[in-house]
């Protein structure tokens, strides 16, 4: 199957506003006669089920939460980007657009990223318009601070829990409509198949998490917006209920899965403390706009710290290296996520790490504290020679900027971030993979959309801070409204999809054969024994740093992991009521799946490139060494019927508006 990215030709910057002068359009009369499944209520699904409502079509919507306001992109701290230049300094919609580029290594489909910085300014006006509470500066306009990868302020935030805001806002919108009956709510609800009648997606089969029922629900197009797969780690920034299995269903069922090897590792997150955790905390990259990333210069003085008989705060400035300023003067401690976790990986296996593993950075907000109570004390015409004063200022203004991920932290860690530097390091945090979709948001089954983090489309091979947010409300509100129209309009008088069709019934018995062959299954271990085990070996030989070696050893011990899961997992309870094992069980089954073909993707692309990092393919310095002419392309997998047995697909990216350079921070 040859890949059509449908691209309009034309200008890129003229491209989004022909195609939609030249859509297919379904007038409003007509969107009454038309149903749409969304899976996910994050901010791409809770968006797009609240856009398409108003619009006047039937949606229902479909999440394992018992609330849409739960869905993990509440957890989005720093901020989102848009382009706006409220600072004056240089920002626009090309140099959003190119930054994005270039911050994906140039692995991302040059079309879909100008539309999304097109569009990013609308993000803004209509998340304002919903009321939701953005800092502002002094004078009343919207606040904006910097983020990795960048040289412009184009963070658009509030304090630490913008995605919180932003989805409580697009929850507000998606909530008017389903108190117009316009959206159609499907609390704790799973979906665990796709339907697909002659060739195109009309409905999905549920399974009603309270009650153990299997549901059957038809519609005109089905839109996947489940978030990413990074809890095929297990341990990762996501909730623990965050899964693949939505994206994985459809993959199985013709979708093609793309660049499943981009995966993000976050360099601010709380480190691991032990085996007894089931997840991590990021601590948001906002941090490192004030916070400076730095290590003990000397062996001794990291070994005494990790053995407890010194303390970060014992050590002077001439015995710190603040390794990121000392490689990157340019970018400093904004760098891109990838390289900032490179860097201190590499300095903790070298010894220099601060924490009782050796695995963490320090993050010090001294500095900024004293700078900003040194100008607060001035302002207001105090003594800036009175260190107490000066310290107590500093501290109230981070405060003001940061309380909520201090506090967060501190009760987390037991220590004071204010007084003592917070301990970093490195985890699974954002998946750039996911289905492949073309520039409709349409995977390649026809009626079947993937908008969001589940789908691959923006960010390329290391997706910037603050991008996320941006794509997910992209997509939602003002994406696809526009392009599944067009697939639509055919389909005006068609009427409603029966849920009698064979398709139906078919996909309904594959789904109890699979909870019956777990329930009756009489094995010997927990579905988390599997998923810490799969975990393991994707972060040792899949994870921040791959080689062929550590790939091959993957793929050949997640396929043996798999085959044991299945003969030896132990799921207690029935399938007929609620069981969080058995909602388990089934999502680890797609993560052992997808974890394979992860590895199997890392290993075919001999390169280095943002989050896919390779140890054979590295300069000199240590940096990811791309091959772009045999490398700059989109690998979409066909699934065959085994992750091993994948059939690879390749879109080129063609760049005819920016120039393919080595990425540099210097």
């Amino acid at each position: 199957m040859a890949l059509d990215s449908k691209i309009p030709s034309g200008p890129i910057s003229d491209k989004w506003t022909n195609y939609k002068d030249h859509i297919n359009l379904v007038n409003p009369a007509n969107k009454r006669n038309l149903d749409i499944i969304i899976v996910g209520t994050g901010l791409a699904g809770g968006s797009a089920a609240a856009t398409l409502a108003e619009l006047g079509y039937n949606v229902k919507a479909f999440c394992f939460q018992d609330s849409p306001r739960r869905a993990h992109s509440i957890a989005a701290q720093g901020g989102i980007n848009a382009a706006k230049n409220y600072k004056g300094d240089g920002d626009s919609v090309h140099r959003l657009f190119y930054d994005t580029v270039k911050g994906g290594d140039y692995r991302a489909r040059e079309a879909n990223v100008h539309r999304l910085a097109e569009v990013s300014s609308n993000i803004i006006d209509q998340c304002v318009a919903q009321g939701v509470p953005l800092a502002r500066e002094y004078g009343g306009l919207l606040d904006n601070r910097s983020f990795g990868g960048t040289l412009v302020s184009r963070t658009f935030y509030a304090q630490g829990q913008t995605g919180q805001q932003l989805l409580l806002g697009a929850y507000s919108a998606m909530n008017r409509q389903i108190g117009r009956g316009k959206v159609k709510m499907y609390n704790r609800h799973e979906m665990l198949d796709l339907v697909v009648v002659n060739g195109k997606a009309r409905g999905i089969i549920a399974r009603n998490l309270v009650t153990g029922e299997i549901e059957r629900h038809s519609a005109h197009a089905v839109v996947i917006a489940s978030g990413g797969y990074g809890n095929v780690f297990f341990l990762s920034t996501n909730a623990m209920g965050s899964n693949a299995t939505a994206a994985w269903k459809i993959h199985k069922k013709g979708a093609f899965f793309a660049n499943p090897c981009y995966t993000q590792i976050h360099p601010t997150c709380i480190p691991v403390s032990g085996d007894h955790q089931s997840k991590l905390t990021l601590m948001s990259e906002s941090l490192r706009n004030d916070g400076r990333i730095w290590v003990p210069a000397k062996l001794e003085d990291a070994q005494a710290i990790r053995e407890g008989k010194k303390k970060a705060t014992d050590l002077s400035e001439g015995e710190r290296d603040y390794f990121l300023e000392r490689r990157y003067p340019a970018f400093g401690n904004l760098v891109p996520r990838d390289v900032a976790s490179r860097a201190a990986k590499e300095r903790c296996d070298a010894g220099f790490g601060v924490n009782k593993t050796g695995e963490a950075v320090y993050l010090d907000f001294a500095a900024a504290i004293q700078r900003y109570g040194n100008e607060q004390a001035y302002v207001k015409g105090l003594d800036t020679k009175d260190t107490k004063l000066v310290t107590k200022l500093g501290t109230e203004l981070v405060k003001s900027k940061y309380g909520n991920l201090f506090q967060m932290y501190y009760k987390i860690v037991d220590e004071d971030p204010y007084t003592s530097p917070m301990m970093i390091y490195p985890a699974v945090h954002y998946t750039m993979g996911g289905t492949w979709v073309d520039y409709n948001l349409q995977t390649t089954i026809p009626g079947c959309f993937s908008i969001g983090e589940s789908n691959f489309s923006d960010h390329g091979a290391n997706r910037l801070g603050a991008s996320a947010l941006m794509q997910g409300l992209a997509d939602g509100y003002f994406v696809l409204p526009y392009t599944i129209g067009d697939y639509l309009a055919p389909d005006i008088k068609m009427g409603t999809i029966s849920t009698d069709l064979p398709e139906f019934v078919a996909a309904e018995k594959a789904v109890k054969d699979q909870i019956e062959k777990f329930i009756n299954n009489k094995g010997t271990h927990s579905v988390d024994y599997f998923h810490k085990k799969l975990g393991k070996i994707m972060w040792d030989k899949v994870g921040m740093a791959r080689n062929a070696k550590g790939l091959n050893e993957a793929i050949v011990e997640i396929a043996a992991l798999r085959e044991e899961f299945y003969k030896e997992v132990k799921v207690p309870g029935d399938a007929n009521g609620l069981n969080q094992e058995l909602e388990k069980a089934t999502r680890v089954a797609d993560f052992l799946e997808l974890g394979e073909l992860f590895a199997k993707d890392a290993l075919h692309r001999n390169e280095s490139c943002g989050g896919h990092f390779r140890e054979e393919y590295q300069t000199e310095e240590g940096e990811a060494q791309r091959d772009d002419e045999n490398f700059a392309y989109v690998a979409a997998w066909e699934y065959t019927g085994k992750p091993s047995e994948a059939v690879l697909h390749k879109e080129p990216l063609v760049f005819d508006n920016v120039k393919l350079v080595q990425r540099s921070y210097k």
